[in-house]
């Protein structure tokens, strides 16, 4: 009978070090001799655990019957030969690889991506347009940074005014409207009447031109204004000159005093700030940032403190340094709230103890916007202080900057300085023809 050969182990059990089993000869059947002796019993099997055998080596070696041109090369003996990616280990046919994303654990294979988008060049960054640079504040200009302030004050007075007279005669009923349209921008009565009766004089049921309209209301603003156009004084006989600054919150007073402290310094004062807002840590702070920035000492005590104290130490304090402008500042009240303005009126004691002449000038900030309000704090801030001048600001963010023509015509009071910005430069001693022109609309200066 011809030799059978063991099964020779294919490639994956190679690949992975394991051997063929050679399957277990059959014993040939005996056939019982007669008259012998029984022949012993078989010993029982042995079992799996009887028969334990240590596990195969990981490291795959070669079969002494593997051909020569199959065997491990010398130089991979020992290695840890795994399946190669993109090769099926029971066949030849080639497969397509996993793309592999790289993360920060290392790479990841996602068989969502193809390899193409991988490959893709990255698309180019956007290329980035410099913002036009903005023309600094400095460098236009008084009157042009105040007509761009009220632009939108003079563009609404434009529009309702002189829309009034094109290719239409004055009449009763054109004049009525123009009066009408002159108190809704806050001018005030007297000061509307006065202008409609400048415009009708001589033109009655004539063509009037839109220029011609805003040369006149220009004109007749001047007039309001004038007598209440007054630069701040400051008497350096009196060290120090006291400035009492007040207004409701919001209004811009610890900006208004830094800007004011700023202009008192190039003009070769020496200056001191009074953190009398001790109802708010912000306005504490704020202070003093505007009092570094100016190269100006400032006052200050903790929140909740005695402001009219506070006020009192200031004074002493400006004597004693030879200060030529103390500027104090108060917490913000609002007009109808009795007891604030009753604390306000103990500061004003306070000062007068030291000082009978002080406060020196007591500066109403007053914030554009708030239109007529504005009336009613000029009433009762002059009863609880005795408000010397004004200062109006904020008038680049509203079209209600004809206020100011209505109450200089009720009050009379001096108006110092007007702002239409949040830089130093913005804040200016106030000009009567100036602040007409462009609440008119006219483009040309004094």
């Amino acid at each position: 009978m011809a030799e059978t050969k063991p099964d020779k182990p294919g490639f994956f059990s190679r690949l992975f070090g394991r051997k063929a089993e050679e399957a277990p000869a059959a014993p040939a059947p005996e056939t019982p001799q007669a008259g012998g002796e029984p022949e012993a019993m078989p010993s029982p099997p042995a079992t799996a655990a009887d028969d334990l055998t240590a596990a195969p080596p990981s490291v795959t070696t070669a079969s002494p019957d593997t051909p020569e041109e199959d065997k491990v090369p010398p130089e991979l003996a020992g290695a840890d030969l795994q399946p190669v990616e993109g090769l099926d280990p029971e066949g030849t046919n080639p497969q397509e690889p996993l793309p592999r994303i790289v993360t920060e654990t290392g790479p990841e294979l996602r068989p969502d991506i193809s390899a193409a988008d991988l490959l893709a060049p990255e698309p180019a960054p956007a290329e980035v347009v410099p913002a036009p640079e903005q023309q600094p504040a400095a460098s236009r200009g008084w009157w042009q940074r105040l007509t761009d302030g009220m632009r939108r004050t003079s563009s609404s007075l434009s529009e309702s005014v002189t829309g009034l007279f094109t290719k239409r005669k004055l009449d009763d009923a054109t004049l009525e409207e123009l009066e009408d349209a002159l108190v809704q921008a806050d001018l005030g009565v007297p000061t509307a009447m006065r202008i409609t009766e400048a415009i009708a004089s001589g033109r009655y049921n004539k063509e009037i031109s839109p220029q011609e309209v805003k040369a006149i209301l220009a004109g007749e603003v001047e007039k309001a204004l004038q007598p209440v156009a007054q630069a701040l004084s400051i008497d350096r006989s009196r060290k120090p000159f006291v400035v009492l600054m007040v207004g409701v919150n919001g209004a811009g007073k610890t900006t208004t005093i830094g800007k004011l402290s700023q202009k008192f310094r190039e003009q070769g004062l020496k200056v001191m700030l009074a953190a009398g807002d001790t109802f708010r840590a912000a306005a504490i702070e704020q202070l003093k940032v505007w009092g570094e920035r100016v190269g100006a000492p400032v006052l200050a005590r903790a929140q909740g403190a005695d402001a009219a104290g506070l006020a009192y130490d200031a004074l002493q304090e400006a004597k004693a340094n030879g200060t030529d402008v103390l500027l104090i500042d108060t917490a913000g009240r609002l007009q109808n709230k009795a007891g604030l303005m009753a604390e306000l009126e103990k500061i004003v004691r306070v000062v007068k103890k030291f000082d009978p002449t002080a406060p020196h000038a007591t500066l109403l900030v007053l914030d554009a916007t708030v239109g007529q309000n504005a009336v009613s704090q000029v009433e009762l801030f002059q009863k609880a202080a005795g408000v010397t001048g004004l200062i109006m600001t904020k008038l680049d963010g509203t079209a209600r900057g004809g206020i100011l023509v209505a109450l200089a015509a009720k009050f009379g009071l001096p108006v110092h300085f007007i702002g239409v910005g949040e830089g130093v430069e913005d804040l200016e001693p106030f000009t009567a023809r100036d602040f007409a022109k462009a609440i008119a609309g006219l483009d040309t200066a004094s």
